[in-house]
């Protein structure tokens, strides 16, 4: 018998004889699973139907630099410090994603409780749990097949939660009207981004969808895009002016790309990540005038919006932007996005967002319907830490004081780190770090030395990669280089979270520090 076979009769029988699975059990379990990998891999390619040389070549050129291999590094060392291993720092500090929970912030109490109720309504028997919170579930479970979240909702989401995400975006954007029909749920915003792009894409050769993506970016729409086939047109945002976006630069990327292709849409990540930096509704106009000229489709990613910190910044909704601007301008086809995973609450893991679709063909709308149904659904327990997050308590219900001090707590401790981590940037030798405004990111910018340059040259690796690798084996901090992102080339980054607890961040950019300067002095010139 095949080792690989044996080794899955071998798994079967400890998984089934430990019915009370302790940790050597399943110790034992993911050995033998490894092995049964490695019997796997061992295999002569020509049994293999699917092989890398046959497979999807547009998976091949997709790149997530967010979870890329200097992540696979940290966990790596993580195993390492576990078993003993002797480092200059006692942990790994994972700056790499925007996870507020993995982190160490606390949930929202009133959003877990909600959730909870929903989950297994015999809650709502219990004293405990406050009435509006149960006002929250029931409702939410009426809507609910048989009055469970374990049912298929509609494939746009359940209907309640459609009509709570409009009432909250006409709320946010001064009585603006908003369509429920307008609505989609869906698991995380970066699902329903996915779902708006597959529409947008179509053509050959220079008719091929180019869609235009803000340098740096967020890397799902690199990824999406090259996943796609489609072409990415890259603008460049500036970093002099505090990666403001520019008219001229947009126009300059535009007129390039008409060369080789059809650029069809326009994507804008307001506030900003990875630079952080918060669009002034000024900006915001002439986005929407550019759009209109060029007749591209608008994609707003506001997650964020939660997220504001500096003073004088405000959040401006590409919508209500839109629609002030008038009836010139009433037309023009917008996706905007919203997610669980940022803002306040952080439930990455929930997997909740909403896209608000307008000015949409009537036709297109029903092939979106389409396309969206072959999913089922998004998940139901997301569905309902979405509408948390858009019908929160109000003043006069039993959880509002609770959930404001919460909400103040997590936004006004997002504030402080925000400052804390760009001005210990500035104050180093050859980095500089714009003002974090909003979201959850630094982006400094380092100046390497050129002995650094080609150190990393040598090695193969782009140089942040390089100082980005350097900082994780020296000093236990995960961060991701900046060309994971995009830069202009010849300049150097990398992006931070600022989630950790004050404590930490404090200690994570005393760590920085020293390997900063001992870095410097290792390679300086």
């Amino acid at each position: 018998m095949h080792h690989a076979t044996k080794n899955c009769f071998r798994v079967g029988r400890l998984v089934s004889a430990g019915r009370t699975t302790n940790r050597a059990t399943w110790a034992a379990v993911e050995h033998l699973l490894s092995v049964n990998m490695a019997c796997n891999n061992h295999v002569p390619k020509r049994n293999k139907v699917l092989t890398v040389e046959n497979m999807n070549p547009n998976i091949r050129t997709m790149e997530y630099a967010v979870r890329g291999p200097i992540v696979q590094r940290a966990t790596e060392i993580e195993n390492e410090l576990s078993k003993g291993a002797k480092k200059p720092y006692k942990d790994v500090v994972k700056c790499n994603i925007g996870d507020a929970h993995a982190m160490g912030q606390r949930p929202i109490t009133f959003l877990r409780q909600v959730v909870s109720l929903c989950t297994y309504p015999e809650l709502l028997k219990d004293n405990r749990f406050p009435s509006d919170a149960k006002e929250r579930a029931q409702r939410i479970l009426n809507c609910c097949r048989g009055q469970s979240v374990g049912s298929y909702s509609e494939s746009a989401g359940l209907e309640v939660v459609r009509q709570d995400v409009a009432a909250y975006i006409e709320k946010r954007d001064g009585g603006i009207p908003s369509d429920p029909h307008n609505i989609i749920l869906s698991a995380g915003a970066s699902e329903g981004i996915r779902s708006v792009l597959k529409l947008l894409v179509s053509g050959e050769g220079k008719t091929r969808t180019g869609v235009m993506i803000p340098i740096p970016q967020y890397p799902l729409y690199s990824a999406s895009v090259a996943e796609l086939d489609a072409i990415q047109v890259n603008y460049y945002l500036n970093e002099e002016n505090c990666w403001s976006l520019e008219i001229p630069e947009l126009k300059r990327s535009i007129d390039e790309a008409r060369k080789h292709c059809n650029p069809k849409c326009i994507v804008v990540i307001n506030p900003g990540n990875p630079t952080g930096q918060v669009l002034s509704k000024e900006n915001i106009e002439n986005v929407i005038k550019f759009a209109a000229q060029e007749k591209l489709f608008i994609i707003a990613d506001e997650v964020y919006q939660d997220n504001v910190y500096a003073k004088g910044c405000e959040y401006h909704s590409f919508k209500k932007v839109l629609t002030e601007l008038g009836p010139d301008y009433a037309h023009l086809e917008l996706a905007s996005f919203h997610s669980t995973s940022k803002g306040y609450v952080g439930e990455c893991g929930l997997r909740g967002g909403y896209c608000e679709a307008i000015n949409l063909d009537p036709d297109v709308n029903l092939q979106l319907s389409k396309l969206i149904s072959a999913k089922l659904c998004p998940t139901v327990t997301g569905q309902a830490a979405m509408d948390v997050v858009v019908n929160p308590p109000v003043e006069g219900e039993p959880s509002y004081e609770l959930f404001i001090k919460e909400k103040k707590e997590v936004l006004s401790n997002l504030a402080q780190k925000a400052k804390l981590v760009a001005d210990s940037f500035n104050g180093l030798d050859g980095v500089s770090c714009n003002t974090v405004q909003g979201a959850m990111y630094a982006f400094p910018r380092v100046m390497l030395p050129q002995k650094a340059i080609d150190q990393a040259k040598k090695l193969g690796k782009q140089p942040d990669a390089f100082y980005a690798e350097s900082l994780l084996e020296d000093a236990g901090i995960c961060v991701v280089p900046g060309s994971g992102f995009g830069q202009v080339e010849g300049t150097f980054h990398f992006r931070t979270t600022i989630l950790p607890p004050v404590a930490k961040i404090t200690e994570v950019m005393e760590r920085y520090t020293a390997f900063h300067t001992n870095f410097l002095n290792q390679y300086k010139d």
